[in-house]
């Protein structure tokens, strides 16, 4: 299991940081890029992300950037959810939905259950297996992204 501590240690952190930190992960939105099997660049805000990705849910999804380092780990499974972009319309019902449900301030719990609310609103991610995003998140971390991890663009 040597081999990989760092995807088993990894974790989801504040701000902007190189791929992966010396703490050994990224924020949300850079792993979702590198789940869906893009190579890794940096997201200063949503719309440096791949078309794929659902603009409403990403901007949402960083708004936790700032929270209790222990909870943001709570994030790391929605990484693998946010390239769901649709259409226009359902773009729109997206913000409306997570506009109309968040406040300030806002626990943890209630973040989550809007994040899942607005992920549940029109096309899903397809879904991944952990060997997937593991062998993605591995081909990100070697010089040149690797002809296998290519294979695995999915949007």
């Amino acid at each position: 299991m040597k081999g990989f501590d760092h995807i088993l240690n990894w974790k989801l952190l504040s701000g902007s940081h190189e791929f992966p930190s010396k703490g050994g992960g990224t924020s949300i939105n850079k792993a979702a890029v590198v789940a869906a099997g893009f190579k890794y660049q940096r997201v200063c805000n949503v719309m440096y992300m791949p078309s794929c990705f659902s603009r409403p849910i990403c901007h949402f999804a960083m708004s936790f950037k700032d929270e209790d380092d222990l909870e943001r780990q709570d994030l790391l499974p929605y990484a693998m959810r946010l390239a769901c972009a649709d259409t226009d319309e359902i773009e729109r019902e997206r913000q409306i939905y997570i506009e109309g449900r968040k406040c300030r301030p806002m626990s943890f719990a209630t973040g989550i259950a809007i994040l899942e609310g607005a992920l549940a609103i029109g096309r899903q991610a397809d879904p991944l297996s952990l060997a997937e995003v593991q062998a993605r998140i591995s081909a990100t971390n070697q010089p040149r992204v690797s002809a296998l991890a290519r294979q695995y663009r999915w949007c």
